[in-house]
């Protein structure tokens, strides 16, 4: 955790600090941006293991930076929004956001969400302990010591949290999940978000394993139980 750096993207000067001082006292290197294009400028200079990103942000809002950000690189993003603002939560996630917050929150919450994210993405970062066999179903391969997915010859481009919806399906091939079941499986235990997360996530997914993603041939849709991956 020591050398763990966290990108606070936070426009209001006070929040910042606050969240600042918390991050720092539980142990990470904390670095901040208060607009849009410091944010990206930031994030590409620094290179930092996870974001925490405010929707709302001068010059250039979260949502374009999520959107920059995700095409070059695959760093978890918690985004910040307004508890009243339901699309915030879901246009975050339709554009390659891990996870959302609602403001106000508490800092034991975001610290929970905070450490629940690094300890899900340090299990299957390169150089990782854990010592998994690559997954192959069909023509898809998933290497989780590696966290590197590939469809035929074409590597996946995929956020962390669509590698571990990808994953832990392949290792459940042919089992079907519910919504609430994926959630605790796959986001955690103590993740407080609603299922409409995990319809978004594998709506991504299948855009980039499908050959046609409305007629899907391995993300299955069990109509009225949830999902399973078709081997």
């Amino acid at each position: 955790m020591a050398d763990t750096r966290i990108l606070v993207v936070e426009d209001d000067v006070n929040l910042l600090a606050t969240l600042k001082y918390n991050l720092q006292k539980d142990g990470y290197i904390v670095i901040t941006a208060v607009d849009g294009t410091e944010a990206v400028e930031t994030a590409r200079k620094k290179k930092p293991d996870l974001i925490i990103l405010d929707v709302m942000l001068p010059v250039m809002n979260g949502f374009e930076v999520c959107r920059i950000l995700r095409k070059e690189m695959t760093v978890p993003i918690i985004m910040l929004t307004a508890k009243t603002e339901e699309m915030d939560k879901i246009v975050g996630l339709e554009i390659g956001a891990d996870d959302y917050i609602t403001k106000p929150f508490s800092m034991r919450e975001l610290l929970a969400r905070v450490r629940a994210m690094l300890r899900r993405t340090r299990m299957t970062v390169p150089g990782s302990t854990v010592n998994e066999s690559v997954l192959r179903i069909r023509d898809l391969e998933i290497d989780p010591a590696r966290h590197r997915a590939s469809l035929g010859e074409t590597i996946l481009d995929l956020t962390p949290k669509e590698f571990d919806l990808l994953a832990f399906l392949a290792r459940n091939k042919g089992f079907v999940f519910n919504r609430e079941q994926l959630l605790e499986k796959v986001w955690g235990y103590d993740y407080a978000g609603d299922t409409r997360t995990v319809d978004v996530h594998i709506r991504w997914l299948r855009r980039k394993i499908e050959t046609n993603p409305h007629q899907p041939e391995y993300l299955i849709t069990v109509r009225g139980t949830g999902y399973k991956l078709e081997g």
